[in-house]
């Protein structure tokens, strides 16, 4: 489940609540989180948080981390081998389904997702859930305990757990603030097994997320939103790896695959795609000459990372970076089977008035180089006004095929599956 690339985060669920009935008066709400605590089922859970442990290989690198002891290192849960501190997650398929809002940038587009595992949306990440207040963290006042409660993580633990409760809420009916609801659910926590209450250098994350009237109780397998993998330097604008990912999944790359990422940024998408599928051979570029550098930089970074893991069979990847004018690209015409990108939404950076050029523009050069007929992109956009706009004035060469709505960084985002028509496009002009 850890090599999943579509994921952020992974939890073991303790119990889930469908229908749970807050109390309308915020002292009785709060007593019932409280007592809600000693009636759920902790001790499976607590026996897959430990095995995921048991699991991990090394020791997390991840810089949050530096400062901790030793001891309280090995007992956080890493994301396992492999993927190593490099794992993702999205939204598990029921929030896909049924709360489109507070789905994650790389939720919706894949079903990798196990039914056994749930995923929880990333913290780092801003919502645009109504009322929705995100990484809240659990103060326990007191900081006594000296054995490990019920017993109930497993042999003889011989230190105290620390531990801290994060709450995820979301709907406008609560009486009560996330912070007040993991503030008493983590005192409720400290009593029952005698943990030690810590913010930052804490073993077990117990997770309370709240929607509506649905409660949700588990414990984190991931330290944090694991969704930077393969980058090492970020730009303005960098895409999540596993929005990346579900993008590249999305246009079912084969063996021999032309995959163009014809403004990369900091490579993102095309870095995923020659990590996992390295048969197809992927070309990315920007007009930015720093996106470029720094495109470059994290391939850099991947191949350094492929270097240490196994010396003796280290290969290149089968990428190349190049500065170019996304409105003219040096590729010979038909010459490309797929396009994959995450065009400007004209925020952070370009602005919406220059995407009603820019838009038309970049579909008839895509439309150029894609092979008619068995061509595909899949374009990313919050712009999505201007790219119907766009779309309709090239309709003779892109056929819209799948549309999938995703959350970036709290916008309302859309990718589409565009197919290449067969018929020509025009010559701009004769670059061959």
């Amino acid at each position: 489940v850890h090599r999943l690339r579509s994921v952020d985060n992974l939890f073991v669920v303790v119990q889930e609540l469908k229908d749970y009935q807050f109390k309308e008066n915020k002292e009785d709400a709060l007593k019932d989180l409280e007592d809600l605590v000693k009636k759920l089922p902790w001790t499976d859970p607590l026996k897959v948080w430990e095995l995921n442990n048991s699991l991990k290989k090394k020791k997390t690198k991840r810089k949050k981390h530096n400062l901790q002891s030793p001891a309280s290192r090995e007992k956080l849960s890493d994301g396992g081998e492999e993927g190593g501190a490099d794992q993702n997650n999205t939204n598990d398929q029921k929030d896909c389904a049924q709360n489109p809002v507070a789905v994650e940038p790389s939720g919706g587009q894949d079903t990798e997702n196990p039914r056994g595992v749930a995923s929880r949306n990333g913290v780092e990440e801003e919502e645009d859930n109504e009322q929705s207040d995100v990484k809240v963290e659990a103060q326990a006042s007191s900081e006594r305990g000296t054995k490990t409660g019920d017993g109930q993580t497993g042999e003889g633990e011989a230190k105290v757990l620390r531990f801290r409760v994060t709450c995820n809420r979301a709907g406008d009916k609560h009486s009560f603030t996330s912070n007040e609801a993991a503030r008493d659910f983590g005192g409720a926590v400290q009593e029952h097994f005698q943990w030690k209450a810590d913010m930052t250098n804490f073993d077990v994350e117990v997770l309370l997320n709240i929607h509506n009237n649905e409660v949700v109780v588990g414990i984190a397998l991931t330290e944090e939103s694991l969704h930077r993998r393969n980058i090492t330097h970020f730009g303005p604008t960098t895409l999540r790896s596993t929005l990346a990912y579900g993008m590249l999944r999305l246009c079912d790359p084969q063996p021999t695959d032309i995959i163009v990422d014809p403004m990369c940024g900091t490579g993102a998408i095309p870095i995923e795609g020659a990590a996992e599928w390295p048969y197809c051979y992927h070309i990315a570029g920007d007009n930015s000459p720093q996106a470029v550098k720094r495109a470059a930089n994290n391939i850099c970074s991947l191949l350094r990372k492929n270097e240490s893991k196994d010396s003796s069979t280290a290969l290149g990847v089968p990428l190349d970076i190049i500065q170019w004018d996304i409105c003219n690209l040096p590729l010979r015409t038909g010459s490309v089977d797929i396009v994959v990108t995450d065009m400007p939404f004209g925020k952070r950076i370009g602005s919406k008035k220059k995407n009603w050029d820019l838009y038309p523009a970049c579909l008839m050069e895509m439309g150029r180089i894609c092979t008619p007929g068995t061509g595909r992109a899949v374009l990313l956009t919050q712009d999505k006004k201007c790219f119907a706009k766009a779309l309709s004035r090239v309709g003779h060469i892109w056929r819209r095929a799948q549309t999938v709505w995703v959350n970036v960084g709290g916008l309302h985002a859309a990718v589409y599956l565009l197919r290449r028509t067969s018929e020509r496009a025009e010559e701009r002009r004769p670059f061959w």
